[in-house]
C-alpha cells in the first residue's frame, strides 16, 4: 500500500498534534502504528476504517488512501524508512541525507503534506547533531509554506523548533517570541495533546533562563492543568521534570525536590536513554545553580555522563556535561580540577549557546579568584558580563557584574591598607573618594 497509506497516516495524526499513542489508544500499541507508518505492517479495511474514524476523516478518504503505488511514491517510502532506520540508530547525518532526499521526491510529486513532514523530520537531524543554523534556515523555510498556517499542530509545532533553536543559539528574547506564538496557537489543539506540552516546555524554558522566573512559574501552572490521569506516564515525568527545573530556580528547594523525584520514577532509561540523559543532565545542573551539594546530585551527574556514554551526543551535550561536573568540583571546594576542567571547556566555547558560554566564563573566573589568581579572574568576568548581555539574561548580567565589583573592592582595600606597595592604586583610590582634593591640586 505504500505511502498511499502510511504516509496518509501520519500526516494527518501530526496535522491533529497526536502521539502515536494517543491514536492508537485503547485499541492499538504506539509500536504497531509506527510499523503502519513506516509501510513495514499491511493494514486490514477494518483498521484502516478505525483510524480513519479517529481521525475524523470523510469516508471518501479512504479511497485515495488505496490507490496504487506509482513509481516516485515507491522511492518516496523506500527514502523515508532508510530515513526513519537511521534515525532508530540514532545515525542523525544519515537520517538527514534520506529525509532529504524524501522531501525532494515528494515536492518533485507536488505532494505537499509528504514534503511538509520529511522537511521536518531533516531539520530534526540537523538539530541532533547541533547545526542550529542550519535548522533554523529549514524550519523559517517550513514556516513559509501554507501548511503551517492551515494546520494548527503543524505550525506549532514550527514555532516551538525554532524556539527551540534559538534558545540554544543564545537568542533568548527571540526564542521566548517564537514559543508565544506556539502557545498560542496550540489553544486550537485538543486538551491533552502532547503539542500543547511541547510548546509550554520551549516557553518556559526560554522564560526561566532569560531570569523571568514567576511568569515562567505561571505558565508551569497552566501546562499542569493540562494533564490527567489519563497522560502516559513518560509524558507527565517530562513536566515534572520542567516544573522542578523552574523550582529550582526559584529557590524553592522543596518543590524542585519533589518534582524531579516524581520526574526520575517516571521516566526510564529503558524507554528513551536519550531523554533520560538530558534529564539527568538538567536535574545535576539546576540543583548545583541552586547550591546543592548532596549525594543525590552526584548521582545525577554519573546518571547523565553514563547515559551520555551510551547514546553518543554531539559536541554541546559533552561540553554541557563536563560543565556540570567542574560545577561539582568548585562547589566542593576543589579549585585546581575545577579550572583545569573549565580550561578545557572554554576552548570549545563558541560550541555553546551564548548564555551556556557566559556561564562557563563566570565559574571560571570565579574559580580563578578563589585560586587567588584576581587580574585573569577579572578577563572572564567580564567576558561573562558581556555574553549574558547579548543572549538577554540580565539576571546573570548582575551577577558578573557583582563578582567584577567584589574583586576590585578587595584590590582598593588592599591598596589603602598597604600604600606603599600600591601607590597608583592608593591614588586612584582616594581621587574616587575625594575627588575635591584632586580639584584643589589642580
Amino acid at each position: 500500500m505504500g505511502n498511499g497509506f502510511g504516509e496518509k497516516l501520519r500526516a494527518e495524526r501530526l496535522e491533529r498534534g497526536l502521539t502515536q499513542a494517543e491514536l492508537g489508544k485503547n485499541l492499538y500499541s504506539p509500536s504497531y502504528i509506527s510499523l503502519l507508518e513506516t509501510g513495514r505492517r499491511e493494514p486490514t479495511a477494518e483498521v484502516i476504517e478505525e483510524l480513519a474514524r479517529r481521525l475524523e476523516l470523510a469516508p471518501k478518504a479512504l479511497e485515495a488512501w488505496s490507490q496504487p503505488v506509482s513509481v516516485s511514491d515507491a522511492e518516496y517510502v523506500l527514502a523515508g524508512l532508510y530515513a526513519r532506520q537511521a534515525w532508530d540508530l540514532r545515525d542523525y547525518q544519515l537520517a538527514a541525507s534520506h529525509a532529504a532526499t524524501a522531501a525532494q521526491i515528494a515536492l518533485e510529486a507536488k505532494n505537499n503534506s509528504a514534503w511538509w513532514n520529511m522537511t521536518y523530520m531533516q531539520a530534526e537531524c540537523v538539530m541532533k547533531q547541533g547545526q542550529l543554523r542550519e535548522c533554523q534556515q529549514i524550519v523559517e523555510h517550513l514556516l513559509e509554506h501554507p501548511m503551517a498556517t492551515e494546520s494548527a499542530g503543524l505550525g506549532v509545532r514550527a514555532w516551538q523548533m525554532l524556539a527551540a533553536v534559538c534558545h540554544g543559539q543564545g537568542q533568548l528574547a527571540t526564542a521566548v517570541e517564537h514559543a508565544k506564538k506556539a502557545v498560542q496557537l496550540s489553544e486550537q489543539l485538543p486538551k491533552g495533546s502532547t503539542l500543547i506540552i511541547g510548546a509550554h516546555r520551549a516557553l518556559i524554558g526560554a522564560l526561566a533562563e532569560s531570569g523571568k522566573l514567576d511568569e515562567a512559574w505561571q505558565y508551569c501552572l497552566t501546562m499542569i492543568e493540562h494533564m490527567d490521569e489519563h497522560s502516559m506516564s513518560q509524558l507527565a515525568g517530562e513536566v515534572a521534570w520542567v516544573v522542578g527545573n523552574v523550582a529550582f530556580m526559584r529557590h524553592d528547594y522543596v518543590e524542585g525536590i519533589k518534582h524531579h523525584e516524581r520526574a526520575a520514577k517516571l521516566l526510564s532509561p529503558a524507554n528513551d536513554i536519550e531523554l533520560w540523559a538530558r534529564f539527568n543532565k538538567a536535574s545535576a545542573a539546576v540543583r548545583l545553580s541552586s547550591g546543592i551539594v548532596e549525594p543525590e546530585t552526584l548521582s545525577a551527574i554519573e546518571r547523565a555522563e553514563l547515559a551520555l556514554s551510551i547514546v553518543g551526543g554531539n559536541k554541546t551535550d559533552q561540553l554541557e556535561v563536563a560543565f556540570i561536573r567542574a560545577r561539582w568540583l568548585y562547589l566542593t571546594g576543589d579549585i585546581p580540577a575545577a579550572v583545569d576542567k573549565l580550561r578545557e571547556i572554554y576552548k570549545d566555547r563558541k560550541v555553546l549557546a551564548r548564555h551556556t558560554a557566559g556561564e562557563v566564563s563566570l565559574l571560571l573566573g570565579k574559580s580563578l579568584k578563589a585560586a587567588g589568581e584576581t587580574t585573569e579572574a577579572l578577563h572572564y568576568l567580564e567576558e561573562a558580563q558581556h555574553d549574558f548581555s547579548a543572549a538577554g539574561a540580565s539576571d546573570r548580567v548582575q551577577q558578573a557584574m557583582d563578582a567584577v565589583l567584589e574583586i576590585r573592592l578587595a584590590e582598593r582595600r588592599a591598596a589603602a591598607s598597604h600604600p606603599e606597595a600600591h601607590p597608583e592604586a592608593h591614588s586612584a583610590a582616594h581621587s574616587e573618594t575625594h575627588p575635591e582634593a584632586h580639584s584643589e591640586a589642580s
